[in-house]
């Protein structure tokens, strides 16, 4: 039997990791998409919170890698925390309930401590990407880290060649990619059978692992569609955006029993 502390966390998780087919994914955005119609307004809300970041990660980043990372690093450690919102929402949709905006902001205060330490553990990985960034323009391409100044009025990503570029964003991917494993079912985890980040995160892995195929078509539709969101001044993440997030409590549903 599962214990529940006073904190609202779960001592003994006891989950069982379902393989689900290549094709799945698929599934989990059709169903995502249903679950934004069920109210608009709500999901769209956190749809604009997403854009918002969007723009401000823009605003920092300017041109010049060493701020592209800063501001890569800041977006992945906002988008998984306010997938909790969409998550709460999908989860009383599957409940037969109803969900509004103020209804899905239970979801952070009823596992605070939890999200938080998540936050933290996301916080790391963007201070080692931003530390192996700075790192990587003065030991590799031999660039000092450039000033706000020239970051916003030169740039600098043109007067790299072509192999610096691709060195540069595979590091970026690795980071990506370990974000991916790391959260693809950890909030849902969270928010639905209070684990903590711990257990979320390995929870998260062992899924990743026992459903490889599937994870690839999932991470590649999840770049394709940011990509998309991205295009048209950020505007389309206002739709990806919840799109995704609440594909993923789906995909939490299909995976962990």
């Amino acid at each position: 039997m599962t214990a529940m502390p006073a904190t609202g966390t779960v001592r003994n998780l006891h989950v069982n990791v379902t393989r689900v087919s290549i094709g799945r994914p698929f599934t989990w955005l059709s169903q995502g998409w249903m679950d934004m119609r069920r109210n608009w307004g709500a999901s769209l809300g956190y749809g604009a919170l997403i854009v918002g970041l969007g723009w401000t990660v823009l605003m920092f980043s300017g041109t010049h890698p060493y701020y592209v990372a800063a501001a890569f690093s800041g977006f992945l450690l906002g988008a998984p925390i306010i997938s909790a919102g969409f998550a709460e929402m999908s989860r009383r949709y599957g409940d037969g309930e109803r969900a509004t905006f103020d209804d899905s902001l239970s979801a952070f205060a009823r596992r605070p401590g939890s999200l938080l330490a998540f936050g933290a553990i996301l916080a790391l990985c963007a201070a080692i990407w931003f530390a192996v960034s700075a790192v990587m323009l003065d030991t590799v391409f031999h660039v000092a880290a450039p000033s706000m100044r020239e970051t916003l009025y030169r740039g600098f990503i043109d007067q790299m060649n072509r192999d610096q570029v691709e060195a540069y964003f595979a590091v970026g991917g690795s980071l990506a990619a370990l974000v991916f494993v790391l959260s693809v079912v950890s909030v849902p985890l969270m928010i639905d059978k209070g684990a903590t980040p711990g257990q979320a995160m390995a929870t998260s892995v062992h899924a990743a692992f026992s459903n490889i195929p599937a994870m690839i078509v999932w991470s590649a539709l999840i770049l394709v569609l940011t990509v998309i969101g991205y295009a048209p001044l950020l505007f389309g993440l206002l739709f990806i955006g919840p799109l995704l997030g609440h594909a993923t409590w789906h995909a939490y549903k299909d995976m962990i029993r």
